[in-house]
């Protein structure tokens, strides 16, 4: 059973509801592929089902919220024996939405009351936009307290790319031992520091290399090894790239 309630976008300075309801999915129940012209979030009451998002697919359960950012194709599918509940609102925005709803899912039962309070701008008329609006902030409220936990993600990032540079590590090793979304970890990563982990992690290996090659005369293919590039043809592609010069020539030139 599918209820939706008329919301007027009021068009409020940064964030402005424009849609709102509830639905208790028929097993197997589907929507999408589609892509969606605002943000959408789905609060699961209970039940389980299936969310995609940027081609991964997530199982959501009970107090989970999955997030539908605008022009994203996304599918999310009810469970065949279990369907879920959800309540969801949408809304609109010209501002920075709190960092945790960069991530597909986000596990907030502590939401489950703001979002079934929600569910009482039934009763009203024309207030109800701007009480809908007030519970979407007292729901980042709640966003931005937590994410006290996620504000070491980037610092240990960084300690882990120092660490393991030189295995080959890749970024996404580094968000699966974060055990956080790739896609997740780069925007939180290039909000700190500038630039995307990729970025940071190739940087890192052609300095150190530069650093072998020139202080401890350590030969290209030695040098390459030594921070993470065994193929000795991609890691001179790479370092001239960087550098302008090849590294046996940078050597030449820095000794």
């Amino acid at each position: 059973m599918i209820k939706s309630e008329i919301v007027i976008d009021q068009h409020y300075k940064d964030f402005s509801p424009m849609q709102f309801g509830s639905e208790t999915c028929d097993p197997g129940h589907f929507f999408g592929p589609s892509v969606r012209t605002h943000w959408l979030l789905h609060y699961i009451v209970y039940g389980f089902g299936r969310f995609e998002r940027d081609g991964i697919s997530y199982s959501v359960k009970p107090g989970d919220i999955f997030v539908i950012p605008p022009y994203e194709k996304t599918y999310y599918e009810a469970d065949q024996k279990k369907p879920w509940r959800y309540i969801w609102i949408g809304f609109t925005t010209d501002q920075s939405v709190p960092e945790q709803l960069l991530k597909p899912i986000i596990h907030c039962p502590s939401a489950g009351k703001i979002f079934e309070e929600m569910l009482q701008c039934e009763k009203m008329e024309n207030g109800r936009t701007a009480f809908l609006c007030a519970k979407l902030w007292e729901f980042f409220s709640i966003l931005l307290d937590n994410a006290k936990s996620d504000t070491d993600y980037v610092q240990k990032a960084i300690n882990c790319i120092n660490a393991e540079y030189i295995n080959g590590i890749t970024i996404q090793q580094v968000a699966d031992r974060l055990n956080i979304n790739r896609s997740y970890l780069s925007d939180l990563f290039k909000k700190r520091m500038g630039i995307s982990p990729q970025k940071y992690l190739i940087q890192l290996r052609l300095e150190k290399a530069a650093e072998l090659l020139t202080v401890y005369g350590q030969s290209p293919s030695t040098a390459g090894i030594s921070v993470g590039y065994p193929d000795l043809y991609h890691f001179s592609k790479i370092f001239k790239k960087h550098f302008g010069v090849s590294p046996r020539e940078y050597q030449k030139l820095n000794i």
